[in-house]
């Protein structure tokens, strides 16, 4: 049997360049949770106005709305996140 030693692949340029890597934006996932967040206060202050007979029912339909919208692109933008990243997990190196 003849074996013959494993010679790992180089990056194009030789081995001294370091690849360039640019960092993620963490901002934009953060900033979709958070407007979510905001819109779930908004759209409880407006139930409990419109409980306690201090808002209307149109304000607080219109907040429930905009949260139940924020909550769902949180949830598509989580769904996205998770599946990248279960793509790059599953990639074989």
């Amino acid at each position: 049997m003849n074996v013959s030693d494993l010679q790992p692949d180089s990056a194009p340029g030789g081995l001294n360049e370091s690849p360039t890597v640019t960092p993620l934006e963490g901002s934009s996932f953060q900033s979709v949770l958070d407007g979510a967040g905001a819109a779930l206060d908004r759209a409880d202050r407006a139930e409990h106005a419109f409980a306690v007979q201090r808002g209307g029912l149109v304000e607080m339909m219109v907040e429930r709305a905009s949260a139940d919208v924020m909550l769902q692109l949180a949830a598509v933008a989580a769904g996205r996140t998770t599946q990248a990243i279960s793509t790059l997990l599953g990639m074989q190196v």
